[in-house]
């Protein structure tokens, strides 16, 4: 008799949702909704998973064996997952005996139960099934189905926890189970032993199981153990995030499913290891891994041939693992033996989770590491990817891998993640430890010209190796966030209707209670209990309570959102409801609220194949990452089709192109004596190097650096300096005597030798002296303007010269270059020089539109001093300064350093009009389309949204005599309502509204609430109920500045260059008008220490001739004598925002066409 005898298994029941009927009216409203589920379960019906239930198939036995469980997951065409838990234990066969009768016989069958989810609950799941196991064992066969439908209906009213820190307990006797929330929308649940794999691998191992799925190779699991296969493949995966496998999925793969493995395409499969040997020797090209002993092999060879992860990223990744504690016992020894099962499993349930999350980080870290150079290849304006540049920046023994892995599907979907600028766990690790590398990568010199590229340059020069770097000390030690376990109630005695409806009902009281108690705490929290009473609600059709919770979410944490639902809800209100909707401005907002889907599409940078013409040469360009500025571009297609018609032949392009990237590579070839190197900055980079020529100081190259020049001698190298770029006084072209025969030289007269210094560089020479000369303009602009920016830009200038000279093949291609020659032409036109006042105040310039195309207009500027208290590791220590630009677009700088943090905070699409930094690490945005935006300083993340305004938000405020946690916060809108909010709980205290066209501003003082309306200026007592007004029908105020300990307040006026100044007792007539000279208009103005500074729009307008003339400026007044102490000047288009930074510097930000920030030191 055979041990086994195997048969084909049988369905015998599907149980799904719904388990208890509605009311025929419910029903009715549900109907839509309802028929698309019955479907989707006829579906399950006709195909159902009894092959993967059993992967071996139906088992008959003479001995009764132990339940068995492993785990299953299902893909859908769409790439739709769904989890299986299956448990299997074996109950002895009825046999008929002669009689009619039935009798056990002394055969044992096996049954299955499979558990089926849309979330991937492995462990919550079999402690499920192991209490059905507890009365299956004792239940006789007949009351199975009973036992297993209440089982099921049970598991149904269990909801799934919303992304988050807030998990969910129930308990199904004898247990008390627990489902772990999401970390976030998009990533899935974790419930499951990560650490398994590091039992079953070697970190080394385990490194090549991870390059073949990066690689999407053909890869097959084997085990003895089918629970194993799931659990390995699910943690193998999760090690990958944020890229997430793309290809055929099938961890359990039954016997007759093994004719899968001869499939085409990339795949990751598993099946029993007794299939190891058929497996290997009917199919090529698989990559076979024995889980039970720990072997990666081909199905070829015993080895693989595959390129291996980077050994940097690879070491670091070996070195964390050793620091793994992954034996529980060891953790436990010397702790209590526990008396609770339920106190037992807590305890295992928490080291899990600390253990989880120090693997998630490990292998985050080891993406990061492996991608960290991916996003300086973006360009996000045309969502392209240069993947040829990133090629070349790879060491050459890495350059197959990243060959390999960037042709994949995987690859390009975490390209999209990334052109959409993602904030994920990937862009924050790297963003955290990118200023560090670059740290660390200034100790070290390197024997190349080229020691770190800087990105601001405008033109993009390649990265250097950082591998010396041990990328092992950047990671930072975090540990994981606390959570809040929510216990449900206990299930109902009976399924019935009734039952039900009064378990949701306590469930909802609860959850009510719970939002109550946490209204102090942290808004993310609360942001969970409201997305779950929200989605109760829907169930007990309670829509427009369900609404008004999810309405809630925009100012708790707007990353939960559930669009979908909100969305389908919205479909289905009826017109009583509707009609209650609608009287509820915040339901009303919700409703009329649009979805904006994201653009996906990811595009491969080529070069062009048809003839350009203006506005497709600027995308070309943009795209290949030559230059960012439209501008700049503009002037190179005029370069590059001098005495030619407009449009750029692709062969052109592609020479030029060409010609380009030969030229980053030659200078990263310049080898340069250790001699030399010391004479250099650490930051100094060889961007021009001429060939071998005489010079008045002897034979040799010379060289240009961004500093200076200097000559490479020859024969036995040494460096001789031939001036800084601020020291010229004087270049020209002259010619040297050379037998019968005049040679063409260069002349440079320099402040710091009183000899010239001439070289005959021959045909060279007329290039050369484009280049000094555009040099030595941007350095003197960046020197009197203090704005580093001019001389990165004249670089680029001189970079793009060179480039054109090499691709065009007329007669006179200097011609064509020196259209590019912009600074030069810019101080042969314009007068270069700063007024002393101007020069001597001016500390610096920043320019937050570096990564845009174009330069954008700086709404409104905000500095946050430093967290002196804070326990974060990450730099969050130093002050920062918000910038918000156009489009809703803001920008972060370290105010300590004056270096962009973060690039592009999206907040909303509109014009942002104030902004405003509260203690409780949140900066407030108002914006044109009623919405106070709220960003998280911390996360540098806008999870919150305050809804309540009607009309643009004009002006936030709030009283800093409150440093507890709970300000007063004031904003107003431009139809004159003004609203009192508590900054904790993000709720309205108070509300005004005053009659007016447009309030334009607020500012508290002492308690007192001044509004700035057009015509007339208020005096709102927010503790007295009248109000004082400023009456002076000539103008229409804008800003205004209060001195109380003058008892002045001081107005400026839109549309006439003078002040008001008024006596705050007196609020009938301004005491003094002050003329402000060369102001056509103020546009902003504030208090610093015991001055007023004011910004103006210059009486010659916006634009010109020429884009380096001053129109605009910034006045000090002096509120002693009501003079004007100092007029600065910096920008080029009308200043748009001043802040002050601690009384001790002024920020001013202008319009677009400057584009740029100033800081001023105050004295």
């Amino acid at each position: 008799t055979p041990e086994h005898l195997l048969l084909e298994p049988e369905v015998l029941h599907v149980l799904a949702p719904p388990f208890v009927s509605r009311l025929p009216a419910e029903s009715e409203a549900v109907k839509s909704h309802g028929k698309r589920r019955r479907s989707f379960l006829r579906k399950k019906r006709e195909h159902p998973p009894s092959v993967a239930a059993t992967p071996n198939g139906l088992q008959v036995t003479k001995e009764q064996k132990d339940e068995q469980f492993h785990f299953l997951v299902f893909t859908d065409v769409f790439g739709n997952k769904t989890h299986g838990v299956v448990m299997q234990c074996y109950r002895p066969i009825l046999v008929e005996n002669g009689a009619g009768s039935f009798k056990f016989s002394k055969l044992f069958s096996a049954y299955s139960f499979c558990v089926i989810s849309k979330y991937p609950y492995f462990t919550a799941l079999k402690d499920c099934l192991s209490c059905l196991l507890i009365q299956l064992r004792t239940c006789r066969l007949s009351d199975m189905e009973g036992k297993v439908k209440e089982f099921a209906a049970k598991l149904a009213l269990v909801p799934i926890p919303p992304p988050g820190q807030l998990h969910l307990m129930f308990t199904l006797r004898p247990l008390t189970i627990v489902l772990p929330s999401r970390e976030d929308k998009d990533h899935p649940a974790i419930d499951l032993d990560l650490h398994l794999p590091f039992f079953c691998f070697r970190p080394q191992q385990l490194l090549q199981v991870l390059s073949c799925l990066l690689q999407e190779q053909r890869v097959v699991l084997f085990s003895a153990d089918w629970a194993r296969l799931t659990l390995v493949a699910e943690s193998l995966l999760l090690f990958l995030q944020p890229l997430s496998w793309q290809q055929p999925y099938v961890p359990v793969l039954a016997r007759g499913m093994l004719d899968f493995l001869m499939a085409p395409t990339a795949f990751l499969m598993g099946c029993h290891v007794n299939h190891f040997e058929e497996v290997a020797a009917e199919t090529d090209d698989l990559i076979l891994i024995n889980i039970d002993n720990g072997s990666v092999s081909t199905s070829c060879s015993e080895t693989i041939d595959l390129p291996e992860i980077p050994p940097a990223s690879a070491d670091c990744f070996i070195q964390r693992c050793q620091s793994l504690k992954i034996h529980f016992d060891l953790y436990q020894c010397h702790h209590a033996s526990c008396t609770d099962i339920s106190e037992q499993r807590a305890q295992r349930r928490a080291w899990q989770q600390n253990l989880n999350h120090d693997i998630q980080r490990i292998t985050l870290e080891l993406i990061v590491n492996i991608f960290r150079d991916v996003s300086s290849h973006l360009n996000y304006e045309h969502r392209v990817f240069n993947s040829e540049e990133f090629l070349k920046t790879r060491e050459p023994d890495e350059q197959l891998f990243y060959k390999k892995v960037l042709e994949t599907h995987i690859f390009h979907f975490f390209l999209k993640d990334r052109l959409n600028r993602k904030m994920d766990n990937f862009a924050r690790l790297e963003l955290s430890t990118r200023s560090e590398i670059y740290r660390q990568s200034s100790w070290k010199r390197l024997n190349f010209s080229l020691f770190v590229s800087p990105s601001c340059l405008g033109l993009i020069l390649p990265s250097p190796s950082l591998h010396f770097i041990s990328l092992c000390l950047l990671a930072l030690r975090t540990t994981p966030k606390p959570v809040r376990v929510f216990q449900l109630p206990d299930f109902p005695v009976s399924l019935s209707f009734h039952s039900i409806q009064s378990y949701y009902s306590e469930l909802i009281q609860q959850l009510g209670k719970a939002i109550f108690s946490v209204q102090n705490e942290k808004p993310t929290l609360l942001a969970r209990f409201y997305y779950l009473r929200g989605f109760i609600n829907t169930l007990c059709l309670r829509r427009l309570d369900a609404l008004g919770d999810f309405q809630n979410l925009y100012k708790t944490d707007t990353a939960i959102f559930p669009t979908q639902l909100v969305t389908w809800l919205v479909d289905s209100l009826h017109r009583d409801e509707r009609q209650q909707a609608d009287r509820r401005p915040e339901l009303k907002r919700l409703i009329l609220k649009s979805l904006v889907q994201p653009d996906d599409h990811v595009k491969k940078f080529v070069l062009p194949r048809e003839n350009l013409h203006q506005e497709e040469f600027v995308r070309c360009v943009q795209e290949c990452r030559i230059v960012k500025d439209v501008a700049t571009i503009h002037r190179l297609f005029d370069a590059l089709t001098y005495g030619q018609p407009k449009q750029v032949d692709p062969d052109l392009f592609r020479d030029f192109y060409t010609f380009w990237k030969e030229t980053e590579a030659e200078a990263q070839d310049v080898n340069l004596p250790s001699g030399v190197i010391d004479h250099l900055d650490n930051s100094e980079c060889v961007y021009k190097l001429s060939s071998c020529v005489k010079t008045s100081h002897g034979v040799g190259k010379i060289a240009m650096t961004q500093k200076r020049l200097f000559l490479l001698t020859e024969g036995r190298p040494g460096f001789l300096e031939i001036t800084k770029f601020r020291d010229i006084q004087e270049v020209k072209i002259a010619s040297a005597p050379f037998l019968l025969v005049r040679i063409p030289s260069l002349r440079i007269q320099t402040s710091s030798r009183s000899e010239v210094f001439e070289a005959n560089l021959k045909t060279e020479t007329e290039l050369w002296n484009l280049v000094v000369k555009e040099m030595w303009a941007g350095r003197k602009m960046a020197d009197q303007h203090k704005d580093p920016q001019y001389m990165t830009q004249a670089l680029t200038n001189v970079m793009l010269m060179d480039a054109v000279m090499a691709c065009l093949h007329t007669q006179r291609p200097v011609i064509a270059a020196s259209m590019l020659a912009y600074f030069d032409k810019i101080k042969h036109e314009v007068p270069m020089m700063v007024p002393k006042t101007t020069s001597e105040t001016l500390k610096h310039k920043i320019n937050p539109s570096l990564d845009l195309a174009e330069p954008q207009t700086v709404h409104v500027l905000l500095y946050t001093p430093g967290q002196l208290t804070s326990n974060n590791s990450e730099g969050e220590m130093n002050p920062k300064l918000w910038v918000a630009l156009s489009g809703g677009k803001v920008v972060v700088f370290d105010a300590a350093s004056w270096s962009m943090l973060q690039d592009c905070i999206q907040v909303g699409e509109s014009q942002l009009n104030c902004m405003l930094g509260l203690i409780q690490e949140q900066v407030w945005i108002g914006s044109q389309d009623s919405v106070i935006y709220i960003i998280d300083t911390h996360s540098m993340s806008c999870n919150k949204q305050l809804t309540e305004h009607r009309h643009e938000v004009t002006g936030l405020t709030v009283d800093t005599r409150d440093q507890h946690s709970s300000q007063q916060t004031y904003s107003c809108s431009c139809d004159g309502t003004i609203l009192q909010w508590d900054s904790a709980s993000l709720k309205v205290k108070r509300q005004f509204y005053l009659n007016c066209d447009r309030l334009s501003s607020i500012q508290i003082h002492y308690g007192t609430l001044w509004c700035c309306k057009c015509t007339h200026l208020p005096l709102l007592a927010t503790l007295k109920q009248f109000v004082y007004t400023l009456k002076d029908p000539d103008d229409d105020f804008l800003v205004f500045v209060c001195l109380f300990q003058r008892g002045q307040l001081w107005t400026g006026c839109a549309e006439s260059g003078e002040l008001c100044l008024w006596h705050t007792n007196n609020h009938r007539h301004p005491s003094k008008r002050i003329s402000l000279p060369g102001s056509s208009g103020v546009t902003c103005m504030i208090r610093v220490k015991d001055q007023i500074w004011v910004g103006c729009r210059g009486r010659s307008g916006v634009g010109g001739q020429c884009d380096g003339q001053l129109k605009s400026q910034v006045l000090v007044m002096d509120p002693e004598s009501h003079t004007v102490a100092k007029e600065l000047q910096a920008h080029s288009d009308s200043i748009q925002t001043l802040c002050s930074a601690e009384d001790r510097y002024v920020l001013s930000g202008s319009a677009r066409h400057d584009g740029k920030i100033a800081i001023w030191k105050v004295e």
